[in-house]
């Protein structure tokens, strides 16, 4: 195959300036080469893509998502985090090496299929994954054709001990019930990152290791410093979760005397290789930190609503100056891995956050979130954007679909119009890993036959704890929405809550621009 490919007749998206003007597009080894009009020089010997009747924009960047959740997309309806917290480790307990291969496979080949070539995957941890299973999922990535950062979720503390006196606020016949066991020691986890940080066997510009101590409650200072030396050390990425609920905010704020988000950073963790999952219960002062240590914040408004975490401030965000990319969450809290919906939804969202249109986030500011926002967030710093120098990831949308037709303004009808419906084609590095809306080396019927019986396996394997979660959930939610009914110094929900409004928490509204 020519080392050269040229891509003519395309429209390529020009969000900035809600464009697509036709353009060619010629790569070498798979980096483009050369943009120009219609007629670009080209090697004799290049290999052509008809792109006529398409619209080209970058490879979309998923900020946030967990690669452990496929299989447990929809099983549950009324979900908020806390619950999901306590139930889902009993469903997703007991995976063979296969399972955890084929989780981290079908979210990413739906992906693919759905024009995203980059995830930030929080994936299988707690308290830590074994060296095997990350290697092998890192190779679900590589076969999938995208790229990914694979960053385990690391804990050194139990959901049930991370809030103080929760244990104890349970009926005494169901305290017992409560698994509280620590697993491996702090020093044993970042032993083990450590050695897989050092062993990763894959292409580092494709798929690398990052570490993601999941929430600071949950984490030892220990842990989070320790992830960080090691971040640092082996010039990787980190994400955590912070200020995603309310409760977690409430709680933080009586364990540090300060919120989770200064307490990080009086770790020292913040930089250009920290970033923050979901961000809702974030203040101006957080906010401010970040985006002075260069930092940056995942904005998954989708997952943020169907958990009922709140409305993140993402105007305020961009106003103080943090990177913010856009991210799906993963499939058991948000069910299916669409960019284009979350997309739509981090619009949306913006629009009942305040009555002031002027401010809600534009259809340009959103297509560059879910692109060079998210990459820059990865640290791939070589995808993003269709330039001269990046790589060629690149999304090609069918013109003849419904979605565009006709053409009025190419960023608002990517964000609020496109559904993944009208992905033709999809290219990583030059090479088209989804062709005619297929997906070039996965058999979808084989892995529906592969993901039912995974799902019967695991119910029938963790029937038992799965039942023993079950009486606990009730007890558990009472304290947790004591908490979040406890009055905070930002409010992030559409509705208050009877008694626990504006008024009676004494809610001082954020600073203005």
């Amino acid at each position: 195959m020519s080392e050269y490919l040229i891509i003519r007749g395309g429209r390529l998206l020009d969000a900035a300036n809600r464009s697509a003007p036709f353009r060619d597009i010629l790569v070498k080894d798979g980096a483009i080469l050369e943009i120009g009009a219609p007629g670009l020089a080209a090697p004799p010997e290049a290999q052509l893509v008809d792109a006529s009747r398409h619209l080209l924009h970058p490879g979309l960047v998923n900020g946030h998502t967990h690669g452990s959740g496929a299989l447990t997309r929809g099983f549950r309806d009324r979900f908020n985090l806390e619950l999901l917290l306590i139930a889902t480790p009993a469903r997703f307990a007991n995976q063979t090496l296969e399972m955890k291969y084929l989780n981290t496979y079908l979210g990413a080949v739906e992906m693919a299929m759905k024009g995203c070539t980059v995830a930030y995957d929080l994936t299988f941890g707690l308290p830590v994954a074994s060296i095997e299973e990350l290697e092998v999922m890192g190779q679900a990535y590589r076969d999938a054709g995208i790229r990914a950062v694979m960053a385990p979720m690391l804990a050194d503390i139990s959901f049930y001990r991370g809030f103080p006196g929760l244990i104890e606020s349970l009926p005494a016949h169901l305290q017992p019930l409560v698994g509280t066991d620590g697993g491996p020691s702090t020093e044993r986890i970042l032993a083990l990152m450590a050695e897989a940080l050092q062993k990763w066997p894959h292409d580092r510009d494709h798929v690398k290791l990052g570490i993601a101590p999941t929430i600071p409650l949950h984490c030892t200072d220990e842990l989070m410093q320790g992830s960080d030396r090691l971040v640092r050390e082996y010039d990787t990425v980190m994400q955590s979760h912070i200020g995603e609920s309310k409760m977690q905010s409430v709680a933080a704020l009586e364990r540090y005397g300060k919120t989770m988000l200064a307490h990080v950073d009086d770790l020292g963790l913040l930089g250009p290789h920290f970033s923050v999952a979901h961000g809702i219960w974030l203040d101006d002062d957080d906010m401010r930190r970040l985006a002075d240590k260069g930092a940056s914040i995942s904005h998954n408004a989708g997952s943020n609503m169907r958990l009922g975490s709140g409305i993140a401030d993402s105007r305020r965000m961009l106003q103080l100056g943090v990177n913010v990319a856009i991210g799906t969450d993963g499939a058991t809290s948000s069910d299916n891995q669409n960019m284009y919906e979350a997309m739509r939804a981090a619009a949306q969202v913006s629009y009942v956050r305040q009555p002031d249109h002027r401010l809600w986030l534009t259809a340009p500011e959103i297509v560059d979130a879910a692109t060079r926002g998210g990459a820059q967030m990865a640290g791939f710093h070589h995808v993003g954007a269709i330039e001269v120098g990046k790589r060629a990831d690149i999304v090609f949308l069918a013109l003849d679909h419904p979605n565009w037709m006709p053409i009025n303004d190419p960023a608002n009808q990517l964000v609020f119009a496109e559904d993944a419906t009208a992905v033709r084609h999809v290219m990583v590095d030059g090479d088209f890993i989804v062709r005619d809306g297929r997906h070039v080396k996965a058999d979808l019927a084989a892995l529906s036959v592969q993901a039912e019986a995974a799902r019967d396996t695991l119910l029938e394997v963790n029937a038992a704890d799965i039942e023993r979660v079950g009486k606990l959930e009730e007890a558990v939610m009472d304290f947790c929405r004591g908490l979040s009914m406890q009055s905070y110094r930002v409010e992030r929900y559409a509705a208050f809550p009877c008694g626990c409004g504006p008024a009676a928490s004494g809610f001082v509204a954020d600073a203005p621009a």
